[in-house]
């Protein structure tokens, strides 16, 4: 894993002023800062929207400051624009006021009239650190900005959206671009900010890289500089088993799809050998559909329990397609038994949502839990932004929590923390979860920490998707891995 000088590090509120704060007391002036952040927005305004009048609302603090200096870089440009701020001049205070003195037009009052005759809003109002609903002039212009329909480049943070947590604080703006500064928050990543940011543009304004490593950031955006390093390189002088014995425990007869799924996932993603272990009257339907992998039955718990005797089979996924009921359960607990890395999936969780307490206590290897949010309360009571929860949960089960969703959280018990953010909307369909679980088992397989097989296996999940594109379902997700595999290798 990489350092908090990556670029992938997303920053709480809090970290984001103190990395302000640190460059302005290593010589950076304030007033610079706010320049080169405005700056900034009007290139995106420029760049996007070329054409047309420009209104910016201007907040009370540092974003509306941003705004003015938007506001005159535009003016400079030949371009109309109105400045309409949440109060007079005289309510500024700082960097803020000394920009807003720059700006030589006049400012009207806020108020849904504003938008009139705009071709483009620069919203510069809250930002980031907005921590209640907004009220007044402010809720009655964005309410009317968002039913108009107008194009918006957000300063820092569409207002109403809560920095840390991406929660929507009342009608919260909907922007069209988000310009932010120095790196990325969680809330320009977790749902619904995700939606309100539109495409988020990450700006140089002269914070120092230095300052990271005071901040203590734990938490990124997944990409694979994050993980690389930690994933198995292929040697000249490999063989299939020294790349791992992936195993997937399949369904009965009228199940087996989903750990066919996995199983192709996990051959694909590089393990040297995988097995589907599955009750005998699934054996004729698996062994006639999977010819690279191999298929074992098992007719009871003895059975069962001698096949996870080989130690050569060195991770393991139970869940997709198993049924929930006291017999998942059972051949649950003799996998974590077995104490070897292994992914829970589905079935397999929902098998102890009367007392997973029981399920906790026996994790003891590198395990991967994987619940989509329905299967998640059904383990946890965690509360909360889904970073937190996520985290929370990770922490009171001793395993690596991948919590789903188009803002997958992956959380490890040590608080390191990542938000995937490539899923494209058409993984939303049926096994494309169990191809997941058997991308992560089958990096498992190959001696990846549990923490960078849920990574990687998420990133690559995505951008599988996206290389298939339009059409796809869960069984064309295997045969886009190798193109993705082929990029990450250059």
């Amino acid at each position: 894993m990489i350092g908090p000088e990556s670029k992938t590090a997303l920053l709480t509120v809090a970290e984001m002023a103190a990395a302000d704060r640190a460059a302005i007391a290593g010589g950076r002036a304030g007033t610079v800062l706010m320049e080169k952040a405005g700056a900034a927005v009007a290139q995106a305004v420029s760049g996007r929207f070329p054409k047309g009048d420009v209104v910016v609302l201007c907040g009370p603090g540092n974003n509306g400051g941003d705004g003015f200096v938007a506001a005159r870089l535009l003016a400079r440009k030949g371009r109309h624009v109105r400045v309409f701020a949440t109060g007079p001049l005289s309510s500024y205070r700082g960097d803020a006021f000394f920009m807003a003195e720059s700006w030589n037009g006049p400012i009207g009052a806020l108020s849904p009239s504003a938008l009139d005759g705009a071709a483009v809003v620069v919203d510069a109002l809250f930002g980031a650190g907005l921590s209640r609903s907004m009220e007044g002039s402010a809720a009655a212009t964005t309410g009317a900005l968002n039913a108009s329909g107008l194009p918006v480049v957000a300063v820092d943070m569409p207002s109403g959206i809560r920095g840390d947590t991406g929660e929507a604080l009342g009608d919260a703006v909907r922007a069209s671009a988000t310009v932010t500064f120095f790196r990325k928050k969680p809330g320009h990543l977790l749902l619904p900010g995700l939606v309100h940011c539109g495409d988020v543009i990450v700006a140089d304004i002269g914070i120092p890289e230095s300052v990271l490593g005071s901040l203590g950031t734990r938490c990124y955006e997944n990409d694979p500089s994050l993980w690389r390093s930690g994933l198995p390189a292929l040697r000249i002088d490999d063989h299939k088993y020294r790349r791992g014995h992936a195993v997937v425990i399949g369904g009965g007869r009228e199940s087996t799809g989903a750990g066919r799924l996995a199983a192709r996932a996990a051959l694909r993603v590089g393990a040297g050998l995988v097995t589907v272990h599955c009750p005998d009257d699934a054996f004729a339907i698996n062994a006639v559909a999977l010819e690279a992998v191999m298929v074992k039955p098992y007719a009871d718990d003895a059975s069962f329990a001698a096949l996870l005797a080989d130690g050569r089979k060195n991770a393991i996924l139970i869940g997709p397609g198993n049924g929930v009921g006291m017999a998942t359960r059972d051949r649950t607990l003799a996998v974590l038994a077995a104490k070897r890395p292994a992914v829970l999936d589905a079935d397999a969780l929902s098998s102890f949502a009367d007392d997973p307490s029981a399920l906790f206590r026996r994790i003891k290897a590198p395990t991967v839990l994987t619940p989509h949010e329905g299967e998640f309360a059904r383990l946890f009571e965690a509360k909360g932004d889904k970073l937190s929860r996520a985290r929370e949960a990770a922490a009171q089960s001793g395993a690596v929590v991948l919590l789903k969703g188009p803002d997958t959280v992956i959380a490890a018990t040590d608080g390191q923390a990542a938000i995937n953010a490539n899923a494209p909307p058409t993984l939303a369909t049926a096994g494309s979860g169990d191809v997941l679980a058997g991308l992560i088992v089958g990096l498992l397989a190959q001696g990846a920490s549990a923490f960078v097989a849920a990574c990687a296996g998420a990133w690559i999940h995505g951008a599988a998707a996206r290389a298939f594109g339009a059409g796809l379902t869960a069984d064309d997700l295997p045969r886009s891995i190798p193109a993705v595999l082929k990029e990450l290798a250059r």
